[in-house]
């Protein structure tokens, strides 16, 4: 497999799934603004939609959008434990926090990486990602992980959006257990390895 990535980009989960899953895989680094990849090429080719992540697997097909492709890895190796079994309600509780994940928190954050965006757009942007950590902070009371014991490719995506807190300088102090949470989770050795793969090791959280 090979996962076509942009350093601390959401592509960052996959790359945390694929690792922690000890799959094997590569990585292809993408100029997300000339849609060009490192090793020569067109990333529209490969993806038309423009960003990342994009798995290519074994057979040559393509995976998009981040929820779908780290529940495709976790399925490749369910003894990791990284998604609950098909048709069970934890199963459907990991879909339930993929999706709070990358329609509430991702997309919020957005605005705060737009050199244009308004500073109303902006503050508007900080204030709903605020209310959705308030959610996340109760929820993790006496839970080490989202689904509770153990950690899932949901805590992945999590991890990897709460970490662009330190890129935009958005103050996590008023949320004591998402803030421990993800200094628990930078620690993981192969949280550790996709960051200094990625270069981004100094910028995690520690």
């Amino acid at each position: 497999m090979k996962l076509y990535y942009a350093p601390g980009a959401c592509s960052l989960s996959p790359h945390i799934a694929l690792r922690e899953a000890g799959l094997g895989f590569t990585l292809e680094k993408v100029d997300l603004k000339a849609k060009k990849l490192a090793g020569g090429g067109d990333f529209l080719a490969v993806n038309p939609k423009g960003y990342v992540p994009a798995l290519q697997l074994d057979s040559g097909e393509v995976l998009t959008e981040g929820p779908a492709i780290v529940q495709y890895i976790a399925d490749q190796r369910p003894q990791s434990g990284l998604a609950p079994a098909a048709g069970t309600i934890e199963r459907y509780r990991l879909a339930e926090w993929l999706n709070f994940i990358t329609s509430e928190l991702h997309k919020s954050f957005s605005p705060l990486f737009n050199a244009e965006a308004a500073p109303a757009w902006k503050d508007a942007a900080r204030a709903n990602i605020a209310k959705r950590l308030d959610v996340i902070e109760r929820h993790l009371d006496n839970r080490p992980y989202l689904l509770g014991e153990r950690f899932t490719v949901a805590d992945g995506y999590l991890f990897t959006v709460l970490n662009w807190s330190g890129w935009t300088k958005f103050d996590l102090s008023k949320w004591p257990r998402v803030q421990a949470y993800l200094a628990r989770i930078a620690e993981r050795p192969k949280v550790r390895e996709a960051l200094a793969a990625e270069g981004l090791l100094q910028n995690a959280a520690a």
